[in-house]
């Protein structure tokens, strides 16, 4: 094994990440270390980059998504030959209600997967399911994770309920759309590009509508009628409205806010709806068993939109800045 690794790592908010060379990490009591092949991006590594995160600490690795295999460390022999995923919720802690003090996302301040090797608890290793290439394997952990627990922990969808999913084109979203139409559930979507609601549609959403659109919430209900659930992960100034598309007693789970706190919060409607508003966010090393498995009988595949050499990942972070992808953008270590 050689003694240096390449990394792509941030310095300073607001920079390019640049290619540079580290020492391999050595594995304590309780890690293994991980051999890098293929790396997914997340929304969270371009909010991080552009200085935009709740708590920086830089100079960093970045990245939260891998697939590899495990060449060293405690739990070493078990992994032998075996193609593995990593959990990136650290420390969640003992309850799976919600994280603990200690949790934090692998990627900053922990090194990241951006990089040809990595130490990681031994904990946080699990199977590769055997369905996936790599680069759709890459794709699945926190995107996957998240999307499971807001669906299932969070909002118990259940088999024939209608869903409503907002932006539609990002790495969560589209995992829940799969997720979704697996559970059996009748999906629609929200979007501002009409190639997106197409793309959806044709993965086998039921209908959608531009969200741009001034009268989008009376061609969404006449389209579809009202939802018994709706995830979303924008926030801002249209989450005002999200409650007028839900039925009485329906639930409105929040898993993000790429646009920012909504300028209000409209108890009202709320209220009046007998409407259940729930956060998530991650989820435990018991929820992301229960992904994989979930995964596996369904025989779910992450959409990958591009793959990019590792030395490429401000290119890919860029196309992620444009909203063009359509499914995760994936790095090949």
């Amino acid at each position: 094994m050689p003694a240096a690794m390449q990394v792509m790592r941030l310095d300073a908010p607001g920079e390019m990440l640049r290619r540079v060379e580290e020492p391999i990490p050595v594995p304590g009591a309780g890690e293994v270390l991980v051999k890098i092949r293929h790396a997914g991006i997340n929304h969270r590594d371009l909010w991080i980059q552009k200085g935009m995160y709740s708590s920086m600490a830089l100079p960093c690795i970045l990245g939260s998504d891998a697939v590899g295999e495990v060449v060293g460390g405690d739990d070493e022999p078990k992994w032998r030959g075996r193609d593995i995923l990593i959990l990136p919720s650290l420390e969640w802690g003992s309850d799976d209600k919600a994280q603990g003090p200690r949790f934090r996302i692998l990627g900053m301040p922990d090194a990241g997967t951006f990089a040809q090797y990595i130490r990681v608890p031994c904990e946080n290793i699990f199977a590769k399911p055997a369905h996936l290439s790599d680069p759709a394997a890459a794709a699945l952990p926190l995107a996957g994770l998240t999307a499971y627990r807001a669906l299932f922990t969070r909002a118990r969808l259940q088999p024939g309920e209608r869903i409503l999913l907002t932006g539609i084109g990002g790495g969560v979203a589209l995992m829940a759309l799969q997720f979704c139409l697996a559970q059996g559930a009748e999906v629609f979507v929200t979007s501002s590009q009409e190639p997106k609601l197409k793309k959806a549609k044709e993965l086998g959403a039921a209908g959608g509508v531009k969200y741009s659109t001034p009268a989008w919430k009376e061609e969404l209900l006449a389209l579809a009628g009202d939802f018994d659930c709706i995830l979303d992960s924008a926030g801002g100034d249209s989450f005002q409205e999200l409650p007028d598309v839900l039925k009485p007693g329906g639930r409105l789970v929040c898993i993000g806010a790429t646009r920012g706190n909504p300028p209000g919060l409209p108890l009202r409607k709320i209220f009046w709806r007998q409407a259940t508003l729930l956060g998530s966010t991650m989820g435990s090393p018991t929820e992301f068993s229960a992904m994989l498995r979930f995964v596996e009988e369904k025989r779910i595949e992450p959409l990958v939109d591009r793959t990019f050499p590792l030395g490429e990942v401000n290119q890919a972070l860029q196309r992620m800045d444009t909203g063009a992808q359509m499914g995760k953008l994936v790095l090949s270590v």
